[in-house]
């Protein structure tokens, strides 16, 4: 480029120009930005004789505004300001490397990228032509794992006493990287069912005896050797018959202790009176409690009788779910007291000194238990003492619950079970940018204590369910403090440690083994959504000119929500509006929020911009605990003591909330009335048949009626059917009673408030006239 200026002295200047035979010729300079340009410190530009500027070659940063001044000693004079612009055309870099196939197998494409930033274009060049992509069409082969052939037929029986068969691993063979069969190719077993006795004519027999030698199999064995076999099986059995009347002995003398115990203790019930004995025994029966341990040999499903087999009320016309007689209850709650005027101490004492420590485990599950659960938050926690008759823990007001079944613990065994929630940071598990933390994390113990069916743990989640948006997975803590994966929701099997029943607002977690659990959910499409709460806190107390405005956003959850007001009472603050709930999508848009509608007489905000923003992933990963912005608002004077604006919370191209904010600024002290946050006032721990809505009576009666197959289907399974339990099957027909599993479910979801009519009609709808009565509203 090349770009000329001349420069031209203005009219007065000339006229002066005659002086310059006195006093010399004028002096003209050019000036770049008003900085005067020597050409010989920049070769690059170039001043003619005339004054004419020449640039040699444009460079970027020559891009200027150029000025001639020339001046003599009477005058100075500027010429208009010349700008020179630069322009630099776009230039591609060179392509990057083909990519993976984006398909493992099959039709596919790789890609390359350029971009046109050498150089980037500037000051209106032009752009790069051309594509930025390339695209390559890919087909790899798809790997084939190799599957074995039918088995042969088993070969004739040879003078080794053993025949074979075989397989190849061919039906597909592998190829292409796939992997290769895994088991055996040959298989052999005795053919004379261990009785081998070899005869002349099988030694005499050649060619047998060559087709086990092929193999490097020894000749059958002799007779001193069968000998042999036959004494070690009648010595193992002798010791079996041993064993057998031996523990039979210990039993029959455990037995006999613990009856001798029981006369004068309720402990082993739980506390809890005898019900439905029949009037016709002796009264020294009558002044018994029930032999628990042979009510629950005779009862062939769960460990749920308490009453012998002479108690069992047989499926008739009779009315089915009549309540028990009020019944006595220990209820604890999560400060550790006993009502009604018992401590733990005394509900130990009341077991029988002479029973074995086995039965109370007393070493593992005991006082180190009790004295960890006791050290924790009590707002967090519940524990309290448990045998087979079962129970209830429930963490107040955070969603977070752990029910026992009855028979759940072995019979005899009492344990100091726990729930709690977990809130440091710490605790949760990592998650990356597609994953996000549905749940609180939940803990329950005693770690492995020895349960005989399934638990049920309770908790809240946020995920808006949509199986086909989410792909959710229970994770568990190990004792090295690692997660783990244990199973994915939809995708449980026989071998799975728990089932979940996920509901709109709870998880129900059935496993056996107590432990630390967390749901964790991954995004499987851009309208995945999960819930949020909103909840706006300002000061009770504002003798200043600022007013402060704290805006949370939490995972839609109770102990989330318990969690932010526990901190906000301690901070003296107040909720300005009711919580709302906002469905926040994996969008990847930020979450914004606004005042609106601020009386500008009054108050001014102290905020620069408009509105805040929360980042995407802080707000979608949830393991930020309390997340929150502020609004400061000053007033202009102190006696202003009201104020009503909106504030607007909602996701960038997404959902939106709006708060009416009308608040006053008072000068008590009162903070926000959490009284329901107070776990001295909740019952957390409710112990036996008092804490189910099923009486026990009749869900011996519903077990012993629907566990067995129907020809009609109306069993089991359609009972499942009809109260929406029947996503997997399989893990129900896998227990002794999957009534009794199915039960449980439905007390767990239906807590405290379970509808025992609702019940009752859909065993009407199943066809089971013999259970259709008026179920009672309470027990």
């Amino acid at each position: 480029m090349r770009k000329n200026k001349m420069c031209r002295p203005e009219a007065p200047l000339v006229s002066a120009f005659p002086l310059r035979k006195w006093h010399g010729l004028c002096e003209v300079e050019w000036l770049k930005n008003e900085e005067v340009i020597d050409p010989t410190e920049d070769r690059n530009f170039y001043i003619t004789i005339d004054h004419n500027l020449i640039i040699k070659q444009a460079r970027l940063s020559d891009t200027a505004n150029y000025t001639c001044v020339a001046k003599n000693i009477v005058a100075k004079r500027r010429s208009t300001t010349a700008t020179v612009i630069v322009y630099v055309n776009g230039g591609w870099s060179t392509w990057t490397e083909w990519s993976a196939c984006n398909s493992r197998c099959g039709r596919g494409f790789q890609k390359r990228t350029r971009s046109c930033t050498n150089p980037a274009p500037l000051n209106g060049g032009a752009i790069c032509e051309g594509q930025a992509i390339q695209k390559l069409a890919c087909n790899p082969l798809c790997p084939v794992d190799g599957l074995w052939t039918e088995w042969s037929k088993w070969s004739t029986c040879g003078t080794e006493c053993t025949h074979w068969r075989r397989r190849e691993c061919s039906a597909p063979a592998p190829k292409n990287g796939g992997k290769d069969c895994e088991g055996m190719v040959l298989q052999s077993k005795n053919c004379t069912d261990g009785l081998c006795m070899q005869s002349s004519l099988f030694q005499k027999s050649s060619e047998p005896k060559d087709k086990s030698d092929e193999f490097g199999y020894s000749s059958a064995p002799s007779t001193d050797d069968v000998a042999l076999y036959v004494g070690i099986v009648i010595a193992v059995i002798m010791c079996l018959v041993i064993s057998v009347i031996v523990a039979l002995f210990v039993y029959r003398k455990n037995h006999r202790d613990f009856d001798s115990d029981i006369i004068d203790s309720s402990a082993l019930n739980g506390g809890f009176q005898p019900v439905s004995i029949k009037t016709a025994r002796t009264a020294d029966l009558l002044a018994a409690p029930p032999d628990l341990t042979s009510a629950a040999a005779m009862y062939r499903g769960p460990v749920y009788a308490l009453h012998d087999v002479a108690d069992k009320i047989p499926m008739t016309n009779s009315p089915l779910l009549d309540p028990l007689p009020n019944l006595k209850i220990k209820v604890y709650n999560s400060s550790g007291l006993v009502t009604p005027q018992e401590d733990l101490s005394d509900f130990s004492s009341k077991l029988s000194p002479k029973l074995p420590h086995s039965l109370i485990d007393s070493d593992t599950m005991g006082r180190r238990t009790q004295s960890l659960v006791r050290s924790r938050d009590p707002s967090c926690t519940a524990f309290g003492s448990f045998n087979s008759l079962g129970g209830h823990l429930i963490v107040p007001n955070s969603g977070v619950s752990l029910l026992v079944p009855a028979g759940a613990i072995p019979q005899g065994r009492v344990y100091e079970m726990y729930v709690t929630v977990h809130r440091k940071e710490t605790m949760r598990p990592s998650v990356d940018d597609t994953q996000t933390v549905l749940s609180p994390v939940v803990s329950c113990g005693p770690p492995g204590a020895l349960l005989t069916r399934p638990v049920i743990i309770t908790m809240h989640h946020c995920a808006e369910a949509d199986s086909e948006d989410w792909l959710i997975q229970l994770k568990s803590q190990s004792q090295q403090a690692q997660w783990e994966d244990v199973v994915v929701v939809g995708e449980e099997n026989f071998t799975t440690p728990c089932y979940i029943q996920m509901d709109e607002e709870a998880c129900h977690i059935l496993t056996e083994t107590l432990g630390t659990y967390c749901l964790v959910g991954q995004s499987v499409s851009a309208a995945t959504t999960k819930r949020l709460k909103l909840a706006v806190f300002g000061p009770v107390t504002c003798n200043a000119l600022e007013f402060n405005i704290r805006v949370y956003c939490l995972d839609d959850t109770q102990d989330a929500l318990k969690e932010v007001l526990q901190m906000e009472k301690q901070m003296g603050g107040k909720l300005l509006d009711e919580p709302k709930t906002l469905n926040f999508k994996d969008s990847t848009h930020n979450l914004r929020l606004s005042l609106h509608d601020v009386p500008h007489t009054l108050w001014k905000s102290k905020l620069l911009a408009k509105y805040q923003e929360l980042p995407f992933q802080h707000v979608w990963s949830g393991s930020q605990r309390n997340l929150h912005c502020t609004f400061t608002l000053e007033r202009f004077n102190a006696s202003t003591v009201e104020l009503a604006c909106k504030l607007c919370v909602r996701q960038v191209e997404g959902e939106g909330q709006i708060f009416q904010l009308n608040t006053t600024l008072s000068e008590d002290t009162q903070c926000i009335d959490t009284s329901l946050l107070d776990p001295a006032s909740n019952i957390t721990t409710l112990v036996g048949p008092n804490a189910f809505r099923i009486p026990l009576s009749i869900r011996q009666k519903l077990c012993s009626s629907l566990d067995a197959p129907q020809t009609r289907g109306n069993d089991w399974r359609m009972l499942a059917h009809k109260l929406n339990l029947d996503r997997y099957l399989n893990y129900f027909a896998t227990k002794s009673s999957p009534t009794g599993v199915i039960l449980d479910l439905w007390e767990a979801q239906h807590f405290p408030d379970g509808n025992l009519n609702r019940l009752a009609a859909v065993l009407e709808e199943m066809g089971r006239h013999e259970n259709i009565v008026p179920m009672a509203t309470d027990h």
